[in-house]
């Protein structure tokens, strides 16, 4: 299993994710330049956190047109497996791979904390070894990672599955209180309508290690990877 990790100008969580998937996981992992247009073998590919080009545009806006992008455009539309976590996740709203967009937390501050998520989605593998009833502990750090989606848009997401969490309170419960950002619906990560591109907020690459005390992103990135060997 190898293991794609992209690093724009601005990254700042690849060699987290790289730490992640080869040191706690065991995964063959290969690091990827936004210059590049071969994914090197790659079975899936992680667009990891960060200020891509800085965010001067728009969160994602500009990273959207690197190179690469072209390669893992043509990827997932070849049915390849992407994973975008925070900045990843808004370059693929941009790109247009995943539905809705990333706006400015709704109290317009920086958020840099553990959440409480609960899996939702059971038809996307990222998320159905996870247990719905158990809730998972994972950090975020943002300062645009208001998920906005129109009513029709989050109607589609609830009919094909493709709501992956949301954020939830210490009991596991969805609630407004328990919004960190003014998501739409709580709405921590989503997916594709294929099954086979995903984005999320909170950073499961920070909680694989028993060193640091959280080991709940493990089910989470594993669930790529067991994805990919379906």
């Amino acid at each position: 299993m190898k293991i794609g990790v992209v690093t724009f100008p601005g990254s700042n969580c690849d060699m987290d994710m790289v730490h992640a998937l080869r040191d706690d996981l065991g995964f063959d992992v290969v690091q990827l330049w936004h210059k590049d247009r071969d994914l090197q073998g790659a079975d899936a590919v992680v667009l990891p956190g960060g200020f891509s080009y800085g965010d001067y545009l728009r969160s994602g806006a500009i990273a959207r047109f690197s190179p690469i992008m072209s390669e893992i455009v043509s990827f997932a539309n070849r049915g390849g497996r992407v994973l975008g976590i925070c900045n990843g996740f808004q370059i693929l709203c941009e790109a247009g791979l995943l539905p809705g967009a990333l706006l400015h937390n709704e109290h317009r501050k920086f958020i840099c904390e553990n959440v409480n998520l609960r899996p939702v989605s059971r038809a996307a593998c990222l998320t159905r070894e996870l247990d719905p009833a158990q809730h998972l502990t994972i950090p975020i750090a943002h300062g645009e990672g208001n998920f906005f989606i129109s009513e029709d848009g989050l109607k589609r997401l609830e009919d094909t599955d493709g709501i992956l969490f949301q954020y939830a309170d210490a009991e596991g419960q969805v609630n407004r209180w328990a919004n960190p950002n003014g998501s739409t619906n709580n709405i921590a990560g989503v997916a594709n309508e294929r099954m086979n591109v995903f984005g999320m907020m909170p950073h499961p690459e920070r909680a694989t290690s028993e060193h640091l005390g959280n080991t709940d992103g493990v089910g989470i990135l594993r669930g790529l990877a067991m994805m990919v060997e379906a």
